[in-house]
């Protein structure tokens, strides 16, 4: 025989629902409350420890400065604009004959400081010094590919292979230097 299933009545817990919605918002508010969901963080800054050092490397001489004055006008975001621009060429083209020289002036705030350094921290500027109300911004020269010549001693087919390599690498060399030579001769150009 089949029995007829009663259906249960369903168990409401009120003290439960009520613990439960009241705990979670109330550590929501206390989370809030204490700023828990802020997100802090903070830039390397090296600062040109006095005067004689800034003097003693010439910095101020070292470029042709392109200046950038920040003195809280309502322009300042197309400045902030131009020197994202400037700086980004100057990086990308590993410029050792210009730099960019930001003023601040007295009326500047805070926050044009701040997105500076953020715009030269985003398009990864290899070298600025701040000093004073200055900020000179710099870069070097494009690096060298460095070539692995390593000789692992091993089988005697690398050491054969890398033997091969070398030799190869040494008459392409002295065929360039050759051919400069030759060229240096017969033309009066050079």
């Amino acid at each position: 025989m089949i029995r007829i299933h009663e259906r249960r009545k369903k168990i409401f817990y009120v003290p439960g629902m009520i613990s439960l919605v009241l705990i979670s918002v109330l550590c929501f508010y206390h989370f809030y409350k204490v700023d828990a969901f802020k997100v802090y963080g903070s830039l390397d800054i090296s600062l040109v420890p006095n005067k004689e050092e800034f003097e003693k490397y010439k910095v101020k001489d070292l470029r042709k400065y392109k200046d950038f004055v920040f003195n809280g006008e309502k322009t300042q975001e197309l400045k902030l604009q131009e020197l994202r621009f400037f700086v980004r060429e100057l990086v990308k083209e590993y410029d050792t004959i210009n730099g960019a020289k930001i003023h601040f002036s007295s009326k500047a705030d805070y926050n044009t400081f701040v997105n500076v350094i953020d715009i030269l921290t985003v398009e990864k500027v290899p070298t600025w010094a701040p000093y004073k109300d200055d900020i000179y911004v710099l870069t070097s020269t494009k690096p060298k590919h460095k070539q692995d010549h390593r000789f692992i001693c091993g089988t005697i087919a690398y050491s054969r292979e890398n033997t091969l390599r070398m030799e190869e690498e040494n008459k392409k060399k002295e065929l360039h230097i050759f051919q400069v030579s030759f060229l240096r001769e017969q033309w009066i150009l050079f």
